[in-house]
């Protein structure tokens, strides 16, 4: 029903920039919790950052003071503006739309970003 559509990834040098968005169609009502999640090869599914619709954002430890998630409640938008880039970062992201601890929420397709001279 919910259908996240990232956009914006792609090629960036290391200590270089990306913004990324991802607008989740298919909901009446605000998304309670948004976030960004990345996955590089032969490697799990981890959270980036989170959101609520409240503001409170939460940050995995490896991107805290480089990236910012951010988000437009009444368009169920959600960003993800990356900052000093580096190859590690390299990797899949996902956007998720209304997940909890309880409920899984909604995946996007993915969008590659890829950090590498």
């Amino acid at each position: 029903q919910v259908q996240p559509v990232e956009s914006g990834g792609g090629l960036v040098q290391p200590g270089g920039s990306l913004r990324l968005s991802c607008a989740a169609s298919g909901s009446d009502f605000r998304i309670r919790t948004m976030g960004w999640y990345r996955q590089a090869p032969g490697k799990q599914r981890d959270l980036v950052a989170t959101i609520t619709s409240g503001g409170v954002t939460n940050y995995a430890d490896s991107v805290k003071g480089r990236f910012t998630i951010s988000r437009e409640n009444a368009k169920n938008t959600v960003y993800l503006q990356m900052n000093s880039l580096k190859p590690e970062d390299t990797a899949v992201y996902y956007c998720n739309a209304g997940g909890t601890a309880y409920r899984r929420g909604s995946w996007g397709q993915g969008t590659q970003v890829t950090v590498s001279s």
